[in-house]
Order: C-alpha cells, then structure tokens, then sequence
C-alpha cells in the first residue's frame, strides 16, 4: 500500500468516527427528550383521570337547573 492510499482510508476512518460520535450525541439527545415528554405524558395522564373522576363524581344536584337560571342580562 501507498502512503497516500494509507493516509486516504485514515482520514475517512476519522470522518466515520466524528459522525459516529455526533450520532450518538444525537441519540442521547433524543432519548433525553422522549424521556421527558414520556414523564409528562404520563402526569397529564394521571391528572386527566383525576378530572374524569371528579366530573362523574359530580352530583347533577349542585349544577343549576337551566330552566330555573334568569336569562343573563343582554337579553
């Protein structure tokens, strides 16, 4: 082999190891993030299920009969 051709395949080994290095920056990144909205998703989940509990847990006794309600005051 060639100088030149030994010094060749060393510069593209470089380069596939920078953009090997850039994409498991990338990964971790990615996986940080999924990682986050997974947490949120899941808060947002358990709140939501605390509002469906509630509303179903509602006594239709203390929501204002529509009929009984004045009009509001435009009319």
């Amino acid at each position: 082999m060639t100088d030149k051709y030994v010094q060749e395949l060393e510069k593209r080994v470089s380069n596939l190891e920078c953009q090997l290095a850039f994409q498991e920056q990338t990964i971790e990144e990615l996986n940080d993030a999924l990682s986050q909205q997974q947490l949120l998703i899941s808060k947002m989940q358990a709140q939501m299920k605390y509002i469906v509990g509630k509303v179903k847990s509602m006594d239709s006794s203390q929501l204002a009969d529509q009929s009984e309600e004045s009009p509001p005051p435009h009319y």
